[in-house]
């Protein structure tokens, strides 16, 4: 039965409405301002206007004059001002890495790691296809035990999909030799935890982890992986030595002959927190030859390096690398830095046939890329002496203890000396002085101070940093307490491993203005993000300053969020699909490595 209410609305007795069941919209709130922006008559023009930014949640807004100018004259053909544009402002993305911050850009952002990485186990994109022949690895290098915490293990496998695993667990702590810990605690743990349980990663007991020695091994572990890399080319020279084959003779720049090892590693690697704070690297090794001619070219490593020998090198660099850091008034011993004993490393295959092939691998990497500390249960941003108080309790949970000792093991630990007791050079007194021979530099003058000498010593202190560095190596745990002691990049890679961040950017944006230059001539008063890219003709100028971040009003948040949502969900539904099509992992699929 067709409905009797009148869909059009008309007068009634109280003056507007209809019989229709409506629900009204206000336009202060979020959906009632995104309807005001939906049925609006520039609502179309808007959306052009707002396109480079996407679907960013905390965009850029820019404020400014923009002149058209004639390369060849000067002539300025075209003057506009973002006084006279939609909201008077132009929009850009944040560009932000971080998920939790900004899902579109962190979702471009992970695009643009997974094609670095791939390019860098099959090549394209500038980096040679003969790279898919060099022995590749894909390496995992956890921190060691700081205290006993809640753990799920699998140990053998029956799902599926890694993603949505539902196998059962292994008891976390079964142990009937010990009972409580020093601090009358259960030691034990008889329960099966499930995938998302929020115990897991907590410490069984709270005041037996050593929250200090892991915020300083989250320092210190970017040295660590620096030192690791270093003594696996070490053993791949000493291999290469033993094997009789000749170092290489190179050409530095400038101009003197060095002799190198005939093998080299070019890594990439991706840092993820684990839920219990401590950093893991995630790491793809490629073995690469040296070229006399041009030591930047990419070659395949001499005839007898395998996989195999690139499992050994990194093998024995994870076992042989430990230091101790610096003296601290804490630790006057300083703390052991190593890895744990859960180090593993499997061959890549770049024909799809193997285990861990090449597409897993980098979707893998890059979809950490885009993570923080959200495992940890803590997302915040930099930590001031004024907020410190918020997050850090030497006696709450696991994160507030190692927010604490970082801010505490990161104190100062020198005692400044009073302004009354430090040394003072003497100042000159005013006015000229009889004429006098500088012997520093031969300068003949009636000033107090050679003015010549001055001038060095003024130009030498402008080349020195604006922060003077410090000597405590701690100082750094109170700059990144929020992100639990470690400051170091969450995708590095090695400088010929592959193209970098800025050539996939540039590439893009070259693509989207042949994309829209067809249509440029049916909107010609249209502004584009790529339009100053356009140097043929003519040239854009702009004068443009920061206005502030984030959407005009809360209605145009709740628009680009909900597009942007849509847009994501269709992308990854598609590629499910087409994997499923083709029989294969979809790329952010976990190794079975980990």
């Amino acid at each position: 039965m067709a409905s009797t209410l009148d869909l059009t609305p008309r007068a009634s007795a109280r003056g507007v409405g209809s019989n229709a069941d409506t629900t009204p919209v206000y336009d202060y709130t979020a959906a009632g301002s995104a309807l005001l922006r939906a049925t609006g008559p520039d609502y179309f023009g808007w959306l052009d206007h707002v396109r480079a930014a996407a679907g960013c949640t905390r965009p850029i807004r820019l404020a400014g004059q923009l002149l058209t100018v004639e390369q060849s004259t000067g002539r300025v053909v075209e003057q506009r001002h973002t006084d006279a544009m939609p909201d008077a402002a132009i929009y850009t993305a944040c560009g932000n890495r971080r998920a939790t911050v900004c899902p579109s850009c962190a979702h471009t952002y992970q695009r643009d790691a997974f094609q670095l990485l791939r390019a860098g186990l099959v090549g394209g994109k500038g980096v040679p296809e003969t790279v898919a022949q060099h022995p590749a690895v894909f390496a995992t290098f956890t921190a060691p035990s700081f205290g006993t915490v809640h753990t799920r293990v699998v140990r053998k496998h029956t799902c599926g999909n890694r993603r949505r695993c539902d196998c059962r667990a292994e008891p976390c702590h079964a142990r009937r030799d010990v009972g409580l810990c020093p601090h009358g605690r259960p030691a034990v743990c008889w329960a099966r935890h499930e995938t998302g349980d929020a115990v897991l990663g907590r410490p069984l007991c709270l005041d037996c982890y050593d929250h200090g020695h892991q915020v300083v091994w989250n320092l210190f572990s970017g040295e660590l992986w620096h030192r690791t890399k270093q003594a696996a080319e070490r053993w791949l020279a000493k291999l290469a030595r033993r094997r009789g084959i000749p170092r290489v003779e190179i050409v530095t720049a400038s101009g003197n002959i060095r002799k190198i090892a005939p093998v080299r590693l070019s890594p990439g690697k991706v840092a993820e927190l684990q839920a219990r704070g401590a950093v893991h690297f995630h790491a793809i090794a490629r073995l690469d030859g040296v070229h006399p001619d041009d030591p930047t070219a990419v070659i395949p490593p001499p005839a007898g390096f395998g996989v195999g020998d690139l499992v050994d090198a990194l093998h024995h660099a994870a076992e042989q690398i430990a230091f101790h850091t610096p003296t601290h008034p804490d630790r006057p011993d300083g703390w052991q830095i190593g890895w744990g004993e859960q180090v593993d490393v499997r061959p890549i295959t770049a024909d799809g046939a193997g285990e861990v092939t090449d597409g897993m691998v980098a979707g893998y990497l890059a979809k950490y890329a885009t993570k923080s500390t959200e495992a940890t249960g803590h997302t915040s941003t930099r930590l001031t002496a004024d907020s410190i108080g918020d997050y850090a309790d030497p006696d709450g949970d696991h994160t507030a203890r190692l927010i604490d000792a970082c801010w505490r093991i990161g104190r100062p630990t020198g005692t400044p000396v009073p302004l009354s007791e430090r040394a003072r050079d003497d100042r000159p007194r005013p006015g000229f002085v009889p004429r006098w021979e500088c012997t520093d530099c031969g300068t003949h003058t009636r000033y107090a101070a050679c003015p010549t000498c001055v001038a060095h010593r003024q130009a030498a202190l402008d080349t020195e940093p604006t922060k003077p560095a410090t000597g405590n190596p701690y100082a750094r745990l109170r700059r990144w307490a929020h992100m639990l002691g470690f400051g170091g990049h969450f995708l590095t890679k090695g400088r010929r491993y592959s193209v970098t961040f800025q050539l996939l950017r540039d590439t893009r944006v070259s693509f989207r203005r042949h994309e829209h230059h067809d249509q440029a001539d049916e909107h010609p008063g249209a502004l584009r993000a790529v339009d100053h890219l356009d140097d043929d003709t003519t040239l854009i100028v702009g004068t443009l300053t920061f206005a502030g971040v984030g959407w005009h009003t809360t209605g145009d948040a709740l628009l680009a969020a909900t597009a942007a949502a849509m847009a994501r969900e269709r992308r990854t539904t598609g590629r499910e699909e087409l994997a499923h099509e083709l029989g294969t992992t979809p790329a952010d699929t976990a190794p079975a490595a980990a």
